[in-house]
């Protein structure tokens, strides 16, 4: 697969913030806001034993369950301590559904709202459990074409899959939105100025996340260094790293940075990020070196974290992001002949 110098395949991206919502913070905090976006598809529950003997939760969308085999899948990677109930998981289920898609998001181990069975989690280079289920989906031939989308930390595991897996994942296509492709530049950024409020309440969910989980006496790491974990350097260097079998956190953020795999992806990938984004800056973009010609990478200035709001009104808002990712992976969905 050959490479090519990142310049040419970073363009400049369509979107345009809405009139009355063009701040960064604005753009990420507000479809967080239970008026943003109501509609919730009803969702079926699916247990994934995986390889390992842990367990993780697969959400379906009911709706599309009824389609035929040979319709397309879409499957939805969420971000750092999210879900199906996330409103841009629940926004693209919806468009997916919409375009005749089979739809499911599969949660990383230990979120949402189920728990898994062995004394680990999640991080942002997790890639095997993604390639078991892409496996068992494709062994159970009840499927059409398969794609993915994955959001922040989702989408720095799913290009780094891409990179890991080349020419032999099952996915035709793939979307990664506001990833965070160098996890050192990431981490410098949410401990800087009004994005320090971010990193609070997402290690304060982590914290809370452990605290379920172990105690100081059951922990397979620091419980002290731990809980006191001010940044996501320190989390990550006390607690990520240790759990997962990582030397520290730089060999975390080292081995599991995606912007190391973008040059052996095979598949047709976009990349959407905003300049903008208060969970990095902008040099997680210029910071690029090998780009395979397999990946477009969309750059805007505005958009902030997963927030793009393109038009609308305040109580009714219209969201960039749904369309555009559908748009892009819709000409791989199609079967051989149609």
């Amino acid at each position: 697969m050959t490479t090519e110098t990142p310049d040419k395949q970073i363009l400049r991206s369509n979107f345009r913030p809405a009139w009355w919502l063009r701040h960064r913070h604005l753009q990420t905090i507000y479809p967080s806001f239970p008026w943003a976006y109501r509609h919730r598809p009803e969702i079926r529950r699916e247990i994934l034993d995986l390889p390992d003997g842990d367990v993780t939760a697969v959400d379906w969308v009911v709706e599309t369950e009824d389609l035929p085999p040979t319709s397309p899948l879409l499957l939805i990677l969420h971000g750092l301590e999210s879900s199906a109930e996330s409103s841009y998981a629940r926004m693209l289920m919806q468009t997916a559904t919409d375009h005749g898609w089979h739809c499911c998001v599969m949660h990383f181990r230990d979120c949402g709202d189920y728990r898994n069975r062995l004394p680990r989690r999640y991080h942002a280079g997790e890639t095997n459990d993604v390639r078991f289920f892409l496996g068992q989906l494709e062994a159970s031939e009840k499927y059409g074409p398969i794609a993915a989308a994955g959001y922040s930390l989702g989408g720095n595991v799913l290009l780094k899959y891409l990179g890991e897996s080349a020419g032999t994942t099952p996915l035709r296509a793939a979307c990664a939105v506001c990833v965070p492709l160098d996890l050192y530049l990431c981490a410098d950024a949410l401990n800087n100025g009004f994005s320090k409020i971010y990193q609070h309440y997402l290690i304060k969910s982590m914290k809370s996340s452990l605290a379920r989980k172990f105690d100081r006496h059951t922990a397979a790491f620091d419980w002290q260094r731990a809980m006191s974990a001010k940044t996501f350097a320190e989390f990550d260097d006390a607690v990520t790293a240790p759990l997962h079998g990582f030397n520290g956190m730089n060999d975390y953020y080292d081995r599991s940075s995606s912007m190391h795999f973008l040059g052996t992806i095979e598949r047709p990938t976009l990349i959407i990020n905003a300049l903008d984004d208060p969970f990095m800056t902008p040099g997680v973009i210029t910071a690029l070196n090998k780009v395979s010609d397999a990946v477009r990478i969309e750059v805007s200035d505005h958009g902030g974290h997963v927030g793009f709001i393109d038009g609308g009104t305040p109580w009714k808002p219209s969201f960039y992001l749904p369309d555009r990712i559908t748009e892009f992976l819709a000409p791989n969905m199609a079967m051989p002949g149609m």
